[in-house]
């Protein structure tokens, strides 16, 4: 049966143990770029509500478009000060034309944006998949791979650059000159 002290020095371990595992976490943004060697983090606009576009589209034309709401913004500006404070520093950061994929980046404050047709969804073909893919393609094989790239985009452009499925304001690393890719958590 435990005292009073046994049972303190119980609670303490257990809160210790807790910390010590907490702030020893082995798998940080960092670690997974160094992991690829990455130059390109490719990540999915913040949220938007919906399911993809509206049928009068146009894309220079936000209020036809699946925008931000509150949450998404909120959620953009919270995402780029969390990539501030882990000492992320991006020499390009590219969107695409999408005024969600816009927005996102220019909430995130992280630098100069550039619209960047190689990262325009193909979902509902508002965009040419085999084009849109060719002017990305180029893009990457032309990226200084001792330089750190974020590219705004959607789902559809991730999946199929590598291969992974990706929620509203996730990231996955990726270095351009192996297609190697993994998941970056900045949550």
């Amino acid at each position: 049966m435990f005292d009073r002290r046994t049972s303190l020095t119980v609670i303490f371990w257990m809160i210790f143990s807790q910390n010590l595992f907490a702030t020893t976490k082995p798998d940080s943004i960092i670690d997974k770029l160094n992991e690829i060697d990455a130059n390109v983090v490719l990540m999915r606009h913040a949220l938007a509500p919906g399911f993809g576009d509206p049928k009068n589209f146009v894309i220079n034309q936000c209020a036809t478009q699946r925008n931000l709401d509150d949450k998404g913004r909120n959620q953009a500006k919270l995402l780029g000060l969390k990539l501030k404070q882990k000492g992320l520093v991006f020499n390009k950061i590219y969107s695409s034309y999408w005024c969600r994929c816009l927005e996102t980046a220019q909430i995130m404050n992280l630098g100069v944006v550039t619209s960047f047709a190689g990262l325009n969804s193909f979902f509902q073909s508002h965009a040419d998949r085999n084009q849109t893919l060719q002017l990305l393609e180029e893009k990457l094989e032309g990226l200084d791979q001792n330089s750190l790239t974020l590219m705004v985009t959607h789902q559809v452009v991730i999946q199929a650059v590598t291969g992974m499925s990706v929620s509203s304001g996730d990231f996955v690393a990726y270095n351009s000159r192996i297609g190697k890719s993994v998941r970056i958590n900045i949550k």
